[in-house]
């Protein structure tokens, strides 16, 4: 026996109160009257996916059809291996489940008031106690609903539940809205179902509407007719201890409604940032006797918009960041559990995300719950997805979701549909149940004093948010789709949307993509072609490379000078950081910044990470939410000598909302530490065959006389397949003038060209070090350009490299990344679309100061002297149909770029994104000079 988070007294599937219970005493006796007097509930289904109870069930049609077997509930029957999956749109009317199960409720039932509640079941559901209709068929799928069975059931002694739950639904309108939509339809009983028993006259709910001042209303709602004369209401605080005095209301007789009010001194106000959270207790008294009682959780908070201004909580401006979420996972569809909620809220709070916007229906109550006690602020949404429910069907639906999620101080809004879905005839319902009277939205329109349109461009955002006088807060920007959307743009984006006085933030379509396991596909993950993989997270919430450039944009400590610190530590660094505070609540002084020295392993070393030299802390700056100011970092004598500062920002819960890594030395002085290009070793040169060879000690190099370019490399006798290089990516090379001979730093080979590439100069030093210089001339637009070689793919098994990491990068992403050395091994992920093993290995790579790529002959390792060098890595796949999010590559196979091109999302070319969107401009001559070493594999 317990007592839940919502004030009901939990039983267990039995019935049974307590087991092995000694004999009655006066405290049992106590403690039984208590449990009398509350609401009890008992589980028929498990509480979630994660605890499920097998009942006996039979699918209509599709897989296993006709077969009676057994099913553990809550659960969707597809993933059961029964029916059929199916995407949206293609409906499957004839598809409907046959549940039964026989249970046995507490004989002290006898003489309570029963009901049978579902949580959600898809989507026209007929229940039987004992052969006996319920009630009427309830349609509906994303809903709680229930019926009272008081004298359908026999407690004490076994009963038979029947469910048939029909797939689709019989009310066009409830298909229209529910059915018809660009997601996962799924059959089932999906959330739990379980029996409530209550005293004859009891609190049927409450709805509480408390202030930020302390203002405290509470309509309480009764059923049954009894002697009750008075409600008594006591606020708690999260450990149970009385806040402010007992207050009380008297009830008249019949009354079916009552109101108390009081108020709290000083609350501690709930937000996203701050979520502070009270119980109160309300009982219903008869004669000073306890009937009834109820209990919620809820926060003290006041919701405002103010016209062509913003949406305000507890007076304070709030920009709203946020991710659409599907309730989803991988191997049971929408049923799922308070442990998957968690993590999904965790991970956005690990992006620094303080919203949630519920796509398309209302949630389970397990997530609301923790988004009040975690933090987040929550667009509750109800079903209709650019088609509506009827009025007749839609209204009590609205009643249902409000009624149940009224007392979450996490929701900020109603939505009323999506995308041109609502009917404007229930806008007025909401407020009937909701005594704070919070804002209705219409998701894509500009309803309620908020433009919520979707996938504006960069452009028509900036004129919206500065030509325009409404509040603007896009409920889906950045449409994502495989690699594309979320991180790339969001800068760009975030410029405007995080600086724009009529701006209340934004939701980025989506954070998961929509896999599921099929099987009957041999448990592959379908992602319905390209209509559903648009996540930042994969299904079982693998990160992808925007996962981490949505943390970093939206961190709410950011760098008031990044441009200072984009290629490294500045030179003339002296421990001072500017440092801006993005929270709407939060003084900087509740932050905890530590720093390390680094040193990084060098390539002959053959591993990755890192070693702390040294390592402290810095005292927290005293910064209010809005402004500026500076942190001081007191680092030790010889810092310098490191490879790299890092600084680190943890916030009050000790998550890590920011880091910043800086490299300390030049690329040049980094390659000098690194390459040695030796004095005692002879280093010849000759003409074989049409190519000039190099040969020093152990390492050959062969160059084509007649194109300067690399034709082969052996090291100890073992042929690289390195060649064809260095060719431009943009552009021709035409050898005019080649001469070759022994200089002051090995052998040499210059040749001078016609074309973008005008020269290059190859030289072997007497260490075996290859020295690459090379120089070429392009002006105007282009997607990419640099230096490119052929490699086989195939001979390649991973890649060790000290530069930005993890993760690829694109031109309009470079955010997310951090300085270390990372070793990846070889996949050929198509992101979104199959595997989903991250970080993908092909693609490009941010400022590489050396790479080692590990091939079938032995490594090859380059170092470059200059800083912002892109490493290109192959060719990825992407998946079918990618639209604006498969961008281009040069050709060849290993390229050395000084600019690489920008990616799109689903509905949006690059351009269309923001600045960093657009074709890069050349701007005359680059020159560049790498080293390479070849090592032999032992």
């Amino acid at each position: 026996m317990s007592l839940s988070r919502r004030g009901f007294l939990v039983l267990g599937a039995t019935g049974a109160v307590v087991a092995g219970a000694p004999p009655l005493g006066v405290a049992q006796a106590a403690a039984e009257s208590a449990a009398a007097s509350r609401t009890q509930r008992m589980y028929l289904t498990g509480p979630d996916a994660d605890h499920q109870v097998d009942w006996d069930f039979m699918c209509t049609s599709g897989r296993r059809r006709g077969v009676w077997g057994t099913i553990p509930t809550p659960s969707n029957w597809e993933f059961h291996g029964y029916g059929t999956y199916n995407y949206g749109w293609n409906l499957v009317p004839e598809e409907k489940g046959h549940y039964r199960h026989t249970f046995t409720p507490p004989g002290d039932w006898r003489g309570r008031r029963v009901f049978l509640v579902f949580e959600g079941a898809m989507t026209d559901t007929e229940a039987r106690i004992n052969g006996e209709l319920a009630g009427p068929v309830h349609r509906g799928g994303f809903y709680r609903f229930r019926y009272e069975v008081t004298g359908k059931l026999a407690p004490g002694e076994a009963n038979v539940l029947e469910v048939t739950v029909s797939k689709e639904s019989a009310d066009t309108s409830v298909n229209n809205a529910e059915r018809l939509g660009d997601y996962w339809n799924f059959g089932g009983i999906y959330r739990p179902v379980y029996l409530e028993s209550a005293p004859a006259q009891h609190i049927e709910r409450i709805a509480v509407d408390a202030r930020a001042d302390g203002t405290l209303r509470i309509d309480a709602y009764l059923s049954g007719a009894g002697p009750a004369d008075r409600l008594v209401a006591q606020v708690t605080d999260r450990s149970g201890r009385p806040v402010g005095m007992p207050f009380t209301v008297p009830v008249p007789t019949g009354a079916t409604s009552v109101t108390l009010s009081t108020a709290i001194d000083a609350p501690r106000q709930w937000t996203a940032e701050t979520p502070h959270l009270y119980r109160v207790e309300v009982a219903l008294n008869s004669g000073g006797h306890t009937d009834h009682r109820v209990s919620e959780m809820f926060g003290f908070r006041t919701i405002e918009v103010r016209p062509h201004d913003g949406v305000y909580v507890n007076g304070v401006k709030v920009l709203l960041k946020g991710a659409n979420r599907h309730t989803i996972w991988p191997t049971s569809g929408r049923a799922t559990s308070a442990r998957i909620s968690r993590e999904d809220i965790l991970l956005m709070k690990e992006m620094n995300m303080n919203a949630v916007r519920m796509s398309h229906y209302p949630p389970d109550t397990h997530f609301l719950d923790l988004a009040d006690e975690l933090g987040l602020y929550v667009l509750d949404e109800l079903a209709g997805w650019q088609k509506s429910y009827s009025e007749e069907a839609g209204a009590p639906l609205v009643a249902s979701m409000v009624n149940r999620d009224v007392n979450h101080p996490s929701i900020l809004f109603w939505c009323n549909a999506n995308e041109g879905g609502w009917n404007t005839a229930l806008d007025d319902d909401y407020g009937l149940y909701d005594p704070q009277q919070r804002t209705v939205l219409h998701p894509w329109a500009n309803f309620g004093g908020i433009n919520t349109d979707h996938y504006e461009s960069y452009e028509s955002t900036r004129r919206i948010l500065q030509e325009g006088s409404d509040i603007f807060m896009p409920t889906e920007f950045l449409h994502g789709l495989y690699d594309g959307g979320h991180g790339a743009g969001l800068e760009d984006y975030w410029t405007l949307m995080g600086h724009e006085r009529l701006s209340a933030g934004g939701f980025l379509w989506a954070l998961l993509d929509e896999g599921v396991v099929r099987d009957d596909q041999d448990g592959s993950v379908d992602v319905a072609g390209n209509a559903a993989p648009d996540g930042i997270l994969g299904p079982f919430r693998e990160k992808e490379a925007s996962f981490y450039t949505v943390k970093d944009i939206w961190s709410p400590v950011q760098l008031t000078e990044p441009e200072r610190f984009a290629s490294g530590l500045p030179s003339d660094f002296d421990g001072r950081i500017g440092l801006a505070n993005h929270y709407a609540f939060t003084n900087t002084r509740r932050c905890r910044f530590a720093w390390r020295l680094l040193d990084f392993p060098t390539p002959s070393q053959g591993r990755d990470g890192h070693a702390v030299r040294d390592r402290g802390t810095a005292s927290a700056p005293d910064i209010e939410p809005g402004q500026d100011g500076v942190l001081r970092l007191r680092l030790p004598s010889g810092w310098r000598r490191a490879d790299a500062l890092a600084l680190s920002v943890t916030d009050s819960d000790d998550r890590e909302i920011q880091n910043w890594t800086w490299i300390i030395p030049s690329a040049t002085e980094q390659a000098r530490r690194l390459v040695s290009t030796g004095r005692d070793r002879a280093v010849q040169g000759a003409v074989e065959g049409g190519r000039i060879v190099l040969t020093s000690g152990h390492t050959t190099v062969s160059l084509d006389a007649a194109t300067g370019m690399l034709a082969g490399v052996r090291h100890r006798g073992t042929p690289f397949s390195f060649t064809n290089g260095p060719l431009p990516t943009t552009g021709t090379a035409e050898l005019v003038h080649l001469t070759h001979g022994l200089d002051a730093d090995g052998y040499a080979v210059e040749a001078e060209y016609s074309g973008v590439l005008r020269h290059v100069r190859w030289c072997l030093t007497p260490s075996g070090w290859l020295r690459l210089d090379y120089r070429y001339h392009l002006t105007g637009e282009h997607d990419f350009f640099g230096v490119g070689f052929d490699h086989p793919e195939s001979e390649v098994s991973g890649v060790t490299w000290l530069g930005r990491g993890p993760y690829r990068v694109w031109k309009n992403r470079l955010r997310g990344v951090t300085p270390d050395v990372w070793t990846k091994t070889y996949n050929d992920t198509a992101t979104g679309a199959d595997g989903w093993e991250y970080p993908e290995f092909k693609g490009y790579h941010a400022d590489v100061r050396w790479a080692s790529l590990h091939t079938a002959a032995g490594r090859i390792t380059m170092v470059s002297e200059n800083e912002n060098l892109f490493l290109r890595l192959f060719t990825p796949r992407f998946g079918p149909d990618p639209r604006y999010t498969a961008p281009p590559f040069p050709t060849g196979d290993l390229s050395f770029l000084d600019a690489i091109p920008a990616i799109g999302t689903k509905f949006d070319p690059p351009a269309a994104l923001g600045p960093s969107g657009g074709p890069n401009t050349a701007a005359g001559d680059y020159s560049r000079t790498l080293f390479f070493a070849f090592t032999r594999t032992v």
